[in-house]
């Protein structure tokens, strides 16, 4: 691995770590995070299909009250360093590289709660630095000390995603072709289960009487095999312009039986 690309390599590490607290540009998210790891490594294709596979498992997490979800940061990028040494090391079955790297996703996004839990606890002497700044009416001052507690949370991605990048990569190839066909394809196996299991987290937390008919509806659309991803976009759009006009119509005619604005939710009230 080249050193320009460790650099770029760290880049992106930085900033995935400084979005897992903004959630501004989302450079967090598996998707994005793998695939610009993969472009600036060679391997575009791969990263885009780990990073698909990993945004599945991703969908569910999210912080709920003093709940902490998995570091969706530094599982993505370590992840896809793995991936990436492991392709550059050459003589390596290219599914069976991303298939590992999903697997060891989940041990690395708890990893990565422990990093944030010291990141989150260096940070509180901070608060107190902009709280004496904020007194004086140091505005400059309490935005430098905000500018550094951010900075702390790409750290804590960037050292291991530096350290990973001086990692021969013969090592990780060599430890990939000497897993076993059931170790690998028990990898395999958990990955897909690992991603059905975020799509169930999500409907967990969607899964009302107004929306379960439009789950059933895209399950059913799904398994058609004549339709194409755009075609079951148009249709997802299509539904969701259709549902917006008639909860705008709803809102508007007034009076008469039940009118919550949710067309919907009046129709299956009613029965």
């Amino acid at each position: 691995m080249s050193l320009i690309t460790i650099v770029l390599i760290i880049v992106v590490a930085f900033l995935a770590g400084m979005e897992g607290v903004l959630d501004q540009f989302q450079f967090h998210q598996p998707l994005v995070a793998c695939t610009l790891i993969g472009l600036v490594s060679g391997h575009l294709r791969e990263g885009i299909i780990l990073g698909g596979s990993l945004q599945m498992i991703a969908l569910g997490w999210a912080n709920v009250g003093a709940a902490v979800a998995p570091d969706a940061a530094l599982a993505s990028v370590a992840s896809a360093i793995i991936m990436v040494l492991g392709l550059q090391g050459g003589n390596v079955n290219v599914q069976n590289a991303i298939n590992t790297s999903i697997a060891l996703a989940i041990p690395l996004s708890v990893a990565g709660l422990f990093l944030t839990m010291i990141a989150r606890t260096v940070a509180i002497p901070i608060v107190h630095f902009m709280d004496g700044q904020a007194k004086k009416g140091n505005i400059r001052g309490v935005e430098i000390w905000h500018i550094v507690a951010i900075c702390i949370q790409g750290i804590r991605v960037a050292i291991p995603a530096a350290i990973l990048c001086v990692v021969p990569p013969e090592i990780v190839t060599s430890g990939l072709n000497s897993m076993p066909d059931w170790l690998s394809g028990g990898m395999a196996v958990g990955g897909g289960m690992i991603a059905a299991v975020g799509y169930a987290m999500v409907i967990n937390m969607m899964a009302t009487k107004e929306v379960w008919p439009f789950f059933v509806l895209g399950f059913c659309l799904a398994a058609l095999n004549q339709l194409t991803l755009i075609s079951l976009g148009a249709i997802g759009v299509s539904l969701a312009l259709l549902y917006l006009g008639l909860k705008e119509s709803a809102k508007s005619s007034g009076g008469g039986g039940s009118n919550s604005g949710d067309p919907l939710g009046d129709i299956l009230n009613d029965y």
